[in-house]
């Protein structure tokens, strides 16, 4: 079992950077883990993913803005956001799965953390 706990949401400036921070309780070190999100009235989206072997996928919209990073020492999922936009403004959660997996689809996902809220004003 895994238990995921994100942190470092908060409302911030268009331009302006966050980091997210997700603590993971439980074996994740050959897991796959990602930064997923949902704005109101959408589907929730893939963000970033690292995989087990340390590959990192990005979606398009967050391409050269966004970097996910895994401290393995400290069991904690980093998502560095830096040039944010107010289409960022979403809950951001933290997810993982066993495994080697590179995609961004949140349904291969299996365990989820609470999310954290991110507000970007123009």
């Amino acid at each position: 079992q895994v238990q995921l706990v994100e942190s470092g949401g908060g409302s911030v400036q268009a331009g302006g950077s966050l980091r997210l921070s997700c603590a993971a309780f439980g074996y994740t070190y050959s897991y796959s883990m990602g930064w997923f999100r949902q704005a109101p009235g959408n589907e929730r989206e893939g963000v970033a993913v690292i995989a087990s072997d340390g590959r990192t996928t990005y979606a398009d919209s967050v391409k050269g803005r966004f970097s996910i990073s895994k401290d393995n020492a400290k069991n904690t999922l980093y998502l560095q956001m830096n040039s944010l936009k107010p289409e960022d403004t979403a809950m951001y959660y933290c997810a993982a799965r066993p495994g080697l997996f590179y995609g961004l689809a949140p349904s291969y996902f299996v365990y989820w953390g609470q999310g954290t809220q991110v507000t970007v004003s123009s």
